[in-house]
């Protein structure tokens, strides 16, 4: 562990959020391992979020239940929320990290791009994604719509400025477990603390 990375408080954060439609309880640590521990009562969400804790080398927590009876928006939805708000928390200021990140990740026949910048201004550019991939039902209950907008409301919840981009892809499972893994790589760099990082890397002085 690097002196710059002792000289940080833990950059951790513990949410939760109970509604009508759902309640999500989720912990993180940005220095973590890649350790993960996921409930969310939809499996192959269950499985994305794995993905981004290992390959964002991120600790993750979350357990969540809703009315996946109904559809798996809601749950979804709910938890990507709160895994943006808790992103934001564990962030702080922002002193010291490399800001900026880049990944292209291959899955089988699949490759997606992400771009990540943790600007504090929201915003996503996703594209790419083949036609009809929106209505797919991905392990027979996680429809293809939803990853974009899992990424919307990280983005959104967080902060970060995200460019998701699917170069191509036959598979719908390969092609979002790709778009996920690629902005868990991208992430991965963006949060880095940099010891050439002095203070926050804006020339605003604010992120």
């Amino acid at each position: 562990m690097t002196a710059s990375r002792t000289a940080h408080s833990p950059r951790t954060a513990q949410r939760t959020r109970s509604t009508s439609e759902s309640t999500v309880e989720l912990e993180l640590n940005l220095d973590g391992t890649g350790e993960s521990h996921i409930d969310t009562s939809v499996p192959f969400f269950d499985h994305m979020l794995t993905a981004f804790a290992k390959h964002s080398l991120t600790d993750l927590t979350v357990r969540a239940s809703g009315d996946t009876n109904i559809d798996a928006h809601h749950t979804v939805e709910d938890i990507s929320i709160v895994l943006g708000q808790a992103i934001r928390e564990a962030l702080g200021d922002k002193s010291g990290i490399s800001r900026y990140g880049d990944a292209l990740v291959p899955l089988d026949e699949a490759l997606a791009q992400a771009v990540v910048d943790i600007s504090g201004r929201p915003y996503l550019v996703h594209s790419g994604e083949p036609a009809g991939f929106e209505h797919h039902l991905i392990g027979g209950h996680f429809t293809g719509s939803l990853v974009r907008h899992v990424f919307e409301a990280i983005t959104f919840g967080a902060g970060l400025t995200v460019h998701v981009r699917v170069l191509g892809g036959r598979d719908p499972h390969h092609i979002a477990e790709a778009e996920f893994k690629a902005f868990a790589r991208a992430f991965r760099q963006a949060k880095a603390l940099d010891p050439d990082v002095v203070g926050i890397p804006s020339t605003k002085g604010a992120l």
